[in-house]
């Protein structure tokens, strides 16, 4: 399937339930909103602790069509709340990938944070993506910038 086709079909996207429980299928907070809640597919509490990370399973595979990609994303609340981020911001989900998505989720903070079954914890972003050549060259395309790295984008307006 092609970007076209894709965006053809009204952006449907195949999805298998790895277990049981189809109420684990991402769902958008707003119609405003990118990005999908995803939950956890756990049976237990999952404890993180302070400065630590894990592995969340989803019970969710999906059938992501060729050039696009899906981003995992943090939650603006439990980051903000919390200290909670996906570790890996934005973790991609490559259109091949056919297994089970889980989350790398990460404590900044200095307390203990449970995950509890069916929590949101993250989010998904579908985005399209451009594979390239890669060519070899001698030299670069000069710009006003330059070789300026971090920190040299902020130095002032645009000039016309």
């Amino acid at each position: 399937m092609n970007i076209k086709d894709f965006i053809d079909q009204k952006q449907s996207l195949r999805i298998k339930v790895v277990t049981d429980r189809p109420e684990l299928i991402p769902q958008y907070a707003s119609l405003g909103a990118a990005g999908a809640d995803i939950r956890a597919n756990i049976k237990e509490d999952i404890t993180i602790a302070a400065g630590t990370s894990k592995l969340i399973p989803t019970g969710l595979a999906f059938e992501i069509p060729q050039g696009f990609e899906m981003q995992i994303r943090p939650r603006s609340g439990l980051a903000l709340k919390h200290g909670i981020t996906v570790l890996n911001t934005p973790g991609t989900i490559d259109s091949d990938y056919r297994g089970e998505v889980s989350v790398i989720l990460i404590n900044h903070s200095r307390t203990d944070f449970i995950v509890t079954p069916d929590m949101r914890i993250a989010q998904i972003v579908i985005a399209p993506v451009m594979m390239v050549q890669f060519e070899i060259a001698q030299q670069l395309v000069s710009t006003a910038r330059g070789e300026g790295g971090f920190g040299h984008t902020g130095t002032g307006s645009i000039k016309k």
